[in-house]
Order: structure tokens, then C-alpha cells, then sequence
């Protein structure tokens, strides 16, 4: 017996591969999207995250300006305060240069040579006095020129020759003389040299300053 189907079965499977089309694609969408939905929600954290990040990073910078600001004060007051101590400290060791100034005299004038006056102008001393003869003058510029660690490019100024009365009928020639002499700060000297002249006894040097009573004397300070 044949058994024939006048039912439309091509249009009947046409339709079932149109339906299966529609919902593969609509699967396919489905999961499209929501791979899209993830990955923009990955993006999305990444990015808040960072926000954060840089959040923190502006936060910690402007602590780090306003540390680098007081940084920066601490320095200048460091700085003014180095200033300061230095002004103290050469205060402090040139308060002690008189004294120097004498015990060197003391140590370097010759005998036969005595000091009149004495004028000192900042590093600068002006010295006037009395020889036995020019040698004497020229034995204590070089004994200020190589001997002395205070005292330091001795100059002469003026040399005369003048006569001083001894008794009524005993006169002596002698050279009046002036000259100058730089006399080296504290900071300048070693730090052993300046200890050692700072344990020096000031009285050591006071008659150097002292100018001799008789006008006719020629004997070493």
C-alpha cells in the first residue's frame, strides 16, 4: 500500500530551521551580551580603582608639598642659625686678638727697639716707636715677616733719624720709624695655634702696649 503525505512538510522545516536560527541567535546575543556586560564591569572597576588611586596619590602629594615647604624653612633657619653661630664663634675668637697682638710684639721686638704707639683699625695695625740703629728695625720687620703666626706682611712706613739726651752731655742717634702689620684673624689659624696662644697669660703682653717712662730708653720691652 503506498501512503502518500500531502501534508506541507517543506514549509513545516523551513520554519523549524527559521525558529532554530532566531533562537541560536538570540542566544548568541544573550551571551554577547553578557560578555559585554562583564567586560565593561571589569573596565569600570579598573577605572574606580585607579580613581582611588590617583585619589590617594594627589592626597599623599599635597602632604609631601607642604613637608617639602616646611623642608624648606627648617633649611633657612638651619642656615641662619649656621650664620649666626659663625658670627659668635669668630666674635669669640677675635674678642682674644689684642692680646695676640701683644704677646707677639712681646716675643718678636728685638733688643734696642721699643714701641711708641700703636693704632689697630679692623686687621690693620699701625705701629710707631723708637731703634737703636736701622738694623734693629729691619731684624724686627723680618722676625714679624717669618716668625710671628698672628702678625703678617710687615710694611715700613717711615724711618728718621733723631738724637735723644742721655744725660746733658751723653747723646745717643736714634731712628724713629713707623710701620704697618696685618694681624691674621682667629678663624684664619690652625686650630693648634690658636689654642696655644689662647693658653698664653694676657700679662705676658702688657708691657708691650706700655711705653717707657724716660724718653731717652732703648732697652727691648
Amino acid at each position: 500500500m503506498i501512503l502518500i503525505n500531502l501534508l506541507p512538510h517543506r514549509e513545516v522545516a523551513r520554519k523549524q530551521k527559521r525558529e532554530f536560527f532566531f533562537i541560536t541567535l538570540g542566544i548568541a546575543a544573550l551571551i554577547g551580551g553578557l560578555v559585554c556586560g562583564g567586560v565593561y564591569s571589569w573596565y569600570q572597576a579598573q577605572i574606580s580603582g585607579q580613581r582611588d588611586k590617583n585619589t590617594i596619590l594627589k592626597r599623599e602629594i599635597t602632604k609631601l608639598e607642604g613637608q617639602i615647604k616646611d623642608i624648606a624653612g627648617l633649611q633657612q633657619e638651619i642656615a641662619a642659625l649656621r650664620a649666626r653661630q659663625s658670627a659668635v664663634e669668630e666674635l669669640q675668637g677675635n674678642r682674644n686678638l689684642p692680646v695676640y697682638l701683644l704677646t707677639e710684639l712681646v716675643k718678636q721686638l728685638p733688643d734696642g727697639v721699643y714701641i711708641t704707639s700703636m693704632k689697630q683699625d679692623n686687621q690693620l695695625v699701625l705701629m710707631t716707636g723708637v731703634a737703636q740703629s736701622n738694623e734693629r728695625v729691619s731684624e724686627l720687620l723680618r722676625n714679624l715677616a717669618n716668625n710671628s703666626p698672628w702678625l703678617t706682611r710687615p710694611e715700613l712706613v717711615e724711618i728718621t733719624a733723631s738724637s735723644v739726651a742721655l744725660t746733658a752731655r751723653d747723646q745717643r742717634r736714634v731712628s724713629n720709624f713707623s710701620m704697618r702689620v696685618s694681624l691674621k684673624r682667629a678663624s684664619d689659624q690652625p686650630k693648634t695655634s690658636a689654642s696655644a696662644a689662647v693658653a698664653t697669660p694676657a700679662t705676658s703682653a702688657s708691657p708691650a702696649a706700655k711705653p717707657p717712662q724716660p724718653a731717652a730708653s732703648a732697652a727691648k720691652i
